[in-house]
């Protein structure tokens, strides 16, 4: 075939060709669309906190091809009731939902409330119609700005226990560098019921009155006691206390305690003066000693006997003052010294007593 016919098919099979090599210049294979679909949330994760359920997991910042996800729309956490026995049911997207469970939440990063987002991590507190002993199954989704959904999260299972109430009577009491806690086991369950299942304990801290409140220890204690040491001295420290009802896999964390305070109290007395000299002249005494060894001395006290009397402290001196000349002092009279270190605790400790000096008023 010749002519404008034969020209006409020729330069459309060229067009078809070109656009199937991706037309307009550029050249490589289509890209498939779920390749460009948002990556899963993960690191989804459940906990029973007194009344509530606490959902938490991460944003996912990639795509499923690996490339930068920048256009996060919306969350979407969803919930289903699992009875005991029943077999697991996966989690499917279609048409941006998951089919089959309840949607909890959307949530817009822009504006969260009631959900928190910290950097990439979320936080929802699900109260919705639950009930004790039953089996939550959670999974989350996210949604880019053109509609996008990825695939479901990892299901989370969390069982709805009744959380233990309180500890009582939570008493702190000082040491050196140190506090001592006891308290007294809850008196039930939220549910009213007595306590039942393995109870355990978590002590959290707090610097100060504004400091945040963080665990001490990485796992509950049993015992109704726990030692909290390495602490600084003067440091003012607020306790609460949280009981944990295991049973099997589940746990429940209840309600913190009342806050109990305690400021750990320097009781180490520093290390006493030491070569302690007093050359006496008519009208008075003066008197030189070597500094206390311990690197917390605030001041010296200098105390005086007269004859065989019972000792008297005379006078304080600042710790870089290792001098003092007594003008108190009775011509033909015999005196006794005696030099102690006082550190910077609140209540001062008062070191032990240098070596005795005495002398007699020429």
């Amino acid at each position: 075939m010749t002519g404008p016919r034969a020209r006409g098919l020729i330069l459309a099979v060229a067009l078809i060709a070109l656009l199937a090599d991706g037309g307009c210049g550029k050249k490589g294979p289509p890209v498939v669309p779920e390749r460009r679909l948002p990556a899963a949330p993960a690191e989804l994760s459940g906990t029973v906190e007194a009344d509530s359920i606490v959902v938490s997991w991460t944003i996912p910042r990639t795509r499923v091809d690996g490339t930068p996800l920048r256009d996060v729309a919306v969350l979407r956490l969803y919930r289903r009731v699992e009875a005991p026995g029943e077999p697991a049911r996966s989690a499917m997207v279609s048409r941006g939902e998951v089919v089959g469970w309840d949607e909890l939440a959307q949530i817009k990063p822009d504006a969260p409330a009631p959900a928190v987002i910290t950097g990439n991590a979320v936080r929802w507190v699900d109260r919705k119609n639950l009930r004790f002993d039953t089996r939550y199954m959670y999974v989350a989704t996210v949604i880019d700005s053109t509609g996008r959904s990825s695939a479901p999260s990892a299901r989370v299972p969390v069982v709805y226990l009744a959380a233990p109430q309180p500890p009582r009577a939570v008493a702190a009491v000082p040491g050196e560098r140190e506090v001592r806690l006891t308290w007294q086991p809850p008196s039930g369950l939220i549910d009213g019921g007595p306590p039942r299942g393995e109870l355990g304990y978590i002590v959290l801290r707090g610097a100060d009155a504004d400091g945040p409140l963080v665990p001490v220890m990485s796992e509950p204690v049993t015992d109704t006691a726990h030692t909290d040491t390495g602490l600084q001295n003067e440091t003012t420290y607020r306790y609460v206390v949280r009981a944990v009802r295991k049973e099997g896999a589940a746990a429940a964390y209840g309600e913190p305690s009342a806050v109990a305070t305690a400021t750990p109290v320097d009781r180490t007395p520093p290390a006493p003066p030491t070569q302690l000299i007093a050359v006496p002249s008519e009208s008075a005494v003066r008197l030189t000693w070597m500094a206390s060894r311990a690197d917390d001395v605030a001041a010296y006290a200098v105390y005086r006997a007269a004859g065989g009397g019972p000792y008297v402290r005379i006078a304080t001196t600042t710790a870089l003052n290792t001098v003092y000349t007594d003008r108190d002092v009775k011509r033909g009279e015999r005196y006794r010294y005696a030099v102690t270190a006082l550190d910077r605790a609140r209540t001062p400790n008062e070191s032990a007593r240098s070596d005795e000096t005495d002398v007699t008023i020429p």
